[in-house]
């Protein structure tokens, strides 16, 4: 399995995407830096796409991304919950902003969206995909992915602390966690994101409970405070003793 960090941030600029994992070329999450970053033939080789919550760094390539399935005369499986379904096509693939392009053409829509279920595990893509809810300000899930040889990727998705749950239900090889809060901010419980600190706690429980740490890397990077963050996780990495990677753009991580 490989996955290519497409968007690492929660910022847009020239440098920086916002959050949007390819696993393996095909199998996307998230899309916040899905059309941008890929060449359109690379966009015809998308199998499906995984979308974690609403929010619109996460979900804002979706209308674009359906235009240019519509032009290519393709179609593409999107898998998320009912919740996410219905924010899309009430607030952007509303006939209105965009096209809802889970209904056009009529005769076979750009769209087919799969519903998922927390708990319940569904075949994508040759993928068995795992959504498990986590800690953030709207509904939503991580994915815990395996492929075909058994490799597994956990993607936080964006969440604050109290991933004790969460934990109990997966075993991956890797994990991609948000790290969006420096140590002196306050109110990142509150905003359902994590800082090193808390970090640091997750982690922890996530040894006692497994016995073990996976690789670690963080996404949903703040730049304006990145280098910050580099100085606060090296004292993680200390307690911890592992190896914590900042995700960055273009960045290829074997699993």
């Amino acid at each position: 399995m490989e996955i290519r960090i497409l968007g690492a941030h929660n910022i847009e600029t020239k440098t920086t995407g916002s959050t949007c994992l390819l696993i393996d070329d095909i199998l996307a999450v998230d899309a916040g830096a899905l059309t941008s970053s890929l060449t359109i033939a690379q966009q015809q080789n998308l199998k499906a796409v995984l979308l974690t919550h609403q929010h619109y760094d996460h979900t804002k390539d979706i209308p674009v991304l359906g235009m240019n399935f519509f032009v290519l005369k393709a179609s593409l499986e999107i898998y998320t919950t009912q919740q996410v379904y219905d924010v899309l096509t009430t607030h952007l693939l509303n006939n209105v902003v965009f096209p809802n392009w889970a209904e056009r053409p009529p005769e076979k829509p750009v769209f087919h969206f799969n519903i998922v279920e927390a708990g319940k595990a569904v075949s994508v893509a040759g993928y068995s995909v795992l959504p498990v809810p986590v800690n953030h300000a709207v509904p939503t899930v991580g994915y815990e992915i395996t492929s075909f040889d058994g490799k597994k990727v956990f993607i936080t998705a964006d969440t604050g602390p109290g991933l004790e749950d969460c934990w109990k239900q997966i075993n991956p090889n890797l994990i991609i966690a948000e790290m969006t809060m420096l140590n002196d901010i306050e109110g990142p419980r509150k905003a359902g994101h994590l800082s090193p600190q808390l970090l640091e706690k997750e982690l922890e429980s996530f040894r006692e409970m497994k016995g073990y740490l996976p690789q670690v890397v963080l996404y949903h990077l703040d730049p304006l405070a990145e280098e910050t963050v580099k100085e606060e996780i090296r004292e993680v990495e200390k307690a911890l003793s592992i190896k914590i990677r900042l995700g960055y753009e273009g960045m290829r991580i074997k699993v």
